[in-house]
Formats: structure tokens, C-alpha cells, sequence
């Protein structure tokens, strides 16, 4: 499988091309003291455990991800010490920034927006090249749209909450799907999330999520959403920036 996998802080980040990611995005501050501690003790002992039998490194590196992926987002389910996006205002900012490019310069294959996070499923498309930071860095198509959104989801977000400073989490928890199987299995993950967290008893009820927009537009399962031209909405502008 070739690709570019990179380590920032500690969360791996993977790039292939035509490669279609599950990404998580977290606030700035959204997971509590006790709930890092937990997390990065759940890391550690993962880390000091051998593969089970009959499994490779490389699964098992996978399969601890999964493990340490789920424990974060448990907390930030049940615990979240910021929750900005409970506001609906502010979700629908996010919910917009997902769409605005939808279908020019990525395929949105599901999302949901939580109080805390947001998850989503994108495949890059068209002639989103990397560049070259201002650092020296290479910078992946999935990097620049995940900048661009946060970005100006950031922006909008914190002049409703009239305030300044970091708004997103600077890291986010990203995997390369690595089939149809998985990917089925991602998309139901993501529309249940609010049903798990017991913020609505059917995923199609909660109001940000690619479950209740293909219930409204009656769009097939699997399909990648556009939201309709004319509600776009106009002065909606993010930029994928060099």
C-alpha cells in the first residue's frame, strides 16, 4: 500500500492517493484532565502489549488505534468539558463548511456534528495538489481541506461566541478507509453517534448529520451529498489556502 504516513505530537496521520479518510476534529479543550489521563494511560498499556496470536505488528498497530480512538470519543460523548457545538447556531456553521465544497473538491460520504466534535468521511477529488509550506513541509490534499474548514468553521464559531484564541483542537484522529466493508461500518459509526451519546433516539432525527440530510433529500445510502445550490448560502466562503 503506497502512501505517506506522518507522526504529529502523537497521532499518526496517513495520505494515499484516491484515498478516502474518516476524520475526527475535537474543540480546544473539549476533553477534561481526567479523561487525558485515562486516555494516555489506555495508550500505554496497549502499547506494552503483544500482537494476539495469529495477528500481524501492523493489524495490531490498527487495532490499538481503534481501541484508543473509541476511548477518546467516549469521553467526549459522555464528559466533554467544552460543548460550544450544543449550541445549534454554531453546529450549523460547522455543518455548512463540510458542504461548501462538497463535490468540487471532495466527495462528503457522511458527517455528523456533536457538542464537542465532528466526524466525518471525505474523498479528495479534482486538482487538490500538495504544497509546500512556508516550513518546508509537504502539505496533502487532506490537510488542506481539514486547514480550510477548521479554519474558517473557527472563525465563524468564535465571532457568534464573540470571543478569540483556538477554537479546534489542533490535531485530529484521521484513518484511511480501507475498504467497503470498513467503510459501511464508519458511516454507521458516525450517524449513531449522537443515538449512543443520547442526544436523539434515531440517528435520521438528529438535525446535523448526513443521516437526517439523505432522510430530507432523499438521497441513497452511500451516495455523496451536495447540498442543494440554493442553499449554499451566500458570502459562505472558505478557501483551501497554500
Amino acid at each position: 500500500m503506497n502512501g505517506i504516513i506522518r507522526r504529529k505530537r502523537r497521532l499518526p496521520h496517513w495520505d494515499q492517493p484516491g484515498a478516502t479518510y474518516f476524520v475526527t476534529s475535537c474543540l480546544a479543550g473539549s476533553i477534561p484532565a481526567q479523561g487525558l489521563v485515562d486516555i494516555e494511560k489506555f495508550r500505554r498499556d496497549l502499547a506494552q502489549r503483544r500482537p494476539p496470536a495469529g495477528m500481524s505488528e501492523e493489524d495490531w498497530k490498527l487495532n490499538c488505534w481503534k481501541h484508543t480512538f473509541a476511548r477518546c470519543d467516549d469521553w467526549l460523548d459522555r464528559e466533554p468539558a467544552v460543548r460550544h457545538l450544543a449550541d445549534a447556531a454554531l453546529a450549523k456553521e460547522v455543518m455548512k463548511s463540510l458542504y461548501f465544497f462538497a463535490g468540487q473538491r471532495y466527495d462528503l460520504v457522511a458527517y455528523v456534528v456533536m457538542p464537542s466534535h465532528f466526524h466525518w468521511v471525505f474523498r479528495p477529488i479534482g486538482n487538490i495538489a500538495p504544497v509546500r509550506t512556508k516550513s518546508g513541509r509537504w502539505q496533502s490534499a487532506r490537510e488542506r481541506i481539514m486547514h480550510s474548514i477548521k479554519r474558517y468553521s473557527a472563525g465563524k464559531c468564535n465571532r457568534l461566541l464573540d470571543r478569540e484564541g483556538t477554537f479546534w483542537q489542533d490535531e485530529s484522529h484521521d484513518h484511511c478507509v480501507l475498504d467497503e466493508d470498513e467503510l459501511e461500518r464508519i458511516i454507521a459509526y458516525i450517524e449513531l453517534n449522537p443515538v449512543k451519546a443520547g442526544l436523539t433516539k434515531a440517528s435520521e432525527l438528529w438535525p446535523f448529520s448526513s443521516a437526517n440530510d439523505r432522510l430530507q433529500w432523499k438521497v441513497p445510502y452511500g451516495t455523496p451529498l451536495v447540498r442543494p445550490p440554493d442553499d449554499r448560502g451566500a458570502g459562505f466562503q472558505p478557501a483551501i489556502s497554500p
